[in-house]
C-alpha cells in the first residue's frame, strides 16, 4: 500500500463529491450522503494512522493532503437523502454510481 497513491486516491474522491455536488439527482442521493460519510472516516483514519509518514511527503502531497481534510470537511451532504435510482431519478444502468465507483477506487489502493 503506497501511502502517496492513498493520498491521490482521497484528493481524487473528493473532486468527485465537489462536481457531483451541483449535480440534481447526486446532490439529493442517499449514496452521495452515506459515500462523503465513510471517506470522511476513511481519510481521517488514514490521517490517524499515518501522520508522520504524511508529514514526511514531499511538499506536494502536502499540499493535497491539506486541501482534502479542508475539502471534505467542508462539502455538504443533502439534508433529505433519498436513494435517486429507486425514486426512478437517476437513469444511469443497474450497479454505476459515481460516487461509490470512485469511493471503491480508494478502497483498491
Amino acid at each position: 500500500m503506497e501511502l502517496s497513491n492513498q493520498v491521490r486516491g482521497h484528493h481524487f474522491l473528493m473532486g468527485v463529491f465537489r462536481s457531483r455536488q451541483n449535480d440534481p439527482y447526486c446532490s439529493a442521493c442517499s449514496a452521495f450522503a452515506n459515500t462523503l460519510k465513510a471517506a470522511r472516516e476513511s481519510f481521517a483514519r488514514l490521517e490517524a494512522e499515518h501522520g508522520e509518514a504524511l508529514k514526511a511527503l514531499s511538499p506536494g502531497f502536502g499540499r493535497i493532503t491539506a486541501e482534502t481534510r479542508t475539502g471534505l470537511s467542508l462539502l455538504q451532504g443533502p439534508a433529505d437523502p433519498s436513494g435517486q435510482k429507486k425514486a426512478g431519478n437517476c437513469k444511469l444502468p443497474q450497479g454505476v454510481c459515481f460516487i461509490k465507483a470512485s469511493f471503491s477506487l480508494i478502497q483498491q489502493i
